[in-house]
């Protein structure tokens, strides 16, 4: 089993991360700015500011895996790119895996195509900021992290979060950088998502890569 650090533990994606691993036996460590009303069992909560890299260096000390699963809104809109490159930093240092979930406009509709990203067209103008800041962690910031790093970037289909729980259906499809089903996203739910994730983690078949699940 695994020690699996997850900043941003008490998020959409997040918490359902975290009770997937805990419940699969691993140790599980859920770092966020707030503590929730309803705790997974085993699961070891820590409160704390993600801004601050000492606070962070304490709570990856020692982690065989770090799931960075933070919002480019809120407190993190003007810097979500900071704190993400410090987790990787930190990351690095533990010798720690990291796994990031990304946002579904960083993926491709097609081998060798544009990303999503480079036509917001279809997207808010309210929320254009936080999807560039989602992308720009796979465009540029984890690629251009040292080669020591061994880092898994996770984008879920387009109806994603909060919004749209949707159902766990006990499966997913895993694609690469090319979205699958991009027609509609291929939607999925916090949960599945997370089954997908944390099969990621203990597959130990990725390296240094995008992929993407979706129903």
């Amino acid at each position: 089993m695994s020690r699996i650090v997850v900043i941003g533990g008490t998020g959409y994606a997040g918490s359902a991360i975290v009770a997937e691993a805990a419940a699969r036996g691993h140790e599980v460590t859920a770092f966020s700015r707030s503590l929730p009303d309803d705790r997974v069992q085993g699961v070891n909560y820590i409160q704390g500011d993600a801004t601050d890299e000492a606070t962070l260096a304490s709570v990856t000390s020692g982690a065989d895996v770090v799931v960075a699963a933070l919002a480019p809104r809120g407190p993190l809109a003007g810097h979500f790119r900071d704190v993400n490159r410090t987790i990787a930093r930190l990351a690095d240092a533990e010798n720690a895996r990291l796994f990031v979930v990304g946002g579904y406009s960083s993926l491709r509709p097609a081998a060798g195509a544009p990303r999503f990203v480079e036509d917001l067209s279809h997207a808010p103008a309210e929320v254009h900021d936080e999807i560039l800041a989602g992308a720009a962690l796979i465009i540029e910031d984890l690629p251009a992290t040292p080669e020591t790093l061994n880092w898994v970037f996770v984008s879920p289909a387009l109806a994603f979060g909060a919004f749209a729980p949707g159902e766990r259906l006990g499966e997913y499809r895993l694609g690469d950088d090319v979205a699958v089903r991009p027609e509609d996203g291929g939607a999925i739910s916090a949960p599945d998502y997370a089954t997908g994730l944390v099969d990621l983690i203990e597959q130990e078949n990725h390296h240094r890569a995008h992929v993407n699940l979706a129903h």
